[in-house]
């Protein structure tokens, strides 16, 4: 099997190309790295393609593949220029769905639990969809297009995963738009408190980027379009994941509360309801939050720890 994976080098990308490869798949990345690091990938023996989403040029230069996997994205919510996240976001997808409807290839691609902002919960896939900013609205579109053409004759599957809140090495380079529990460890490591809205009671559904790499690796057996949900259906609060990264690192440190400041356009709790994924992926996920983070946060201390040796 070949797969194309756009957005290769980033966080959820490379770690899916990662887990194909080690499957057998023939991987190429499509990237502009614009926001992706080649630290993601450089050890893969995939083929890298230095090209935009945007470039309607390019289409015709890819290789024969059986499938796409489309993370291309931009995934930065507080990114003050709704031009350019609909472009990359949407018009970037538009072409991804494009090229795979004229070359009858399935797709696989990523949307997110943005769309439904506040909505009901647990999050199910055919409730009323309400984004908060552009950001979801932009994948919000991705998601009424496919749904548009849900049922046509002699089209290719598309499968859009709703991811929940990631978090997972290989986010390091997303700054600010890394997970909140990457932002919260790079704090408490150097005994900072944590930094939470008030008052650390909001609850998001976290899943571990292992978990989210093999749903959307299995997301390439299914052989019809529809929208999942990729969450582990456990939502836990911002006070729970301080205590569990004060566990790990031997701390005990209290937070440090203040004001939200995006409380028009913020998500106070994600759950995701999970009964299609397991239906249709045959996926729950491996990690509980406690297993994920300790997993995570022994990774970056390793990481740390040759980077100290090797600066020597």
């Amino acid at each position: 099997m070949e797969v194309l994976i756009t957005g290769g080098a980033g966080f959820i990308g490379s770690n899916v190309a990662k887990m194909l490869e080690e499957k057998g798949v023939t991987v190429y990345i499509l990237d502009d790295f614009s926001a992706g690091n080649f630290k993601n990938i450089v050890d893969l023996n995939c083929e890298v393609i230095c090209a935009d989403v945007l470039d309607r040029e390019i289409y015709k230069k890819l290789p024969q593949v059986d499938a796409v996997i489309h993370e291309a994205a931009i995934t930065d919510t507080t990114l003050d220029d709704p031009r350019k996240m609909m472009m990359v976001n949407f018009t970037g997808f538009i072409n991804i769905f494009n090229f795979c409807l004229k070359r009858k290839i399935k797709l696989v691609y990523a949307s997110s639990a943005g769309t439904y902002g506040n909505g009901k919960i647990p999050m199910e896939e055919e409730q009323p969809l309400n984004p908060l900013n552009y950001y979801a609205y932009s994948k919000y579109l991705c998601d009424r297009k496919v749904m548009q053409i849900k049922g046509s004759k002699d089209l290719p599957p598309i499968i859009g995963l709703r991811y929940f809140n990631v978090y997972g090495e290989g986010e390091a380079h997303k700054g600010k738009a890394s997970s909140m529990i990457y932002q919260l460890y790079l704090q408490m490591k150097r005994d900072l408190p944590p930094r939470l809205f008030k008052y650390g009671e909001q609850k998001r559904d976290f899943i571990y980027i292992r978990d989210v790499a093999l749903a959307t690796t299995k997301a390439l057996e299914v052989d019809e379009t529809t929208i999942l949900n990729v969450g582990t259906g456990q939502p836990r609060s911002f006070n729970e994941v301080v205590n569990i990264i004060n566990s790990t690192l031997g701390k005990q440190l209290s937070p440090d509360y203040f004001d939200n400041p995006y409380k028009e356009v913020y998500q106070s709790f994600t759950q995701a309801d999970v009964g299609r994924a397991e239906k249709f992926l045959k996926f729950t996920a491996h990690y509980s939050l406690e297993e994920g983070i300790k997993t995570y946060l022994n990774l970056l201390q390793k990481s740390k720890e040759k980077e100290d040796v090797s600066g020597d």
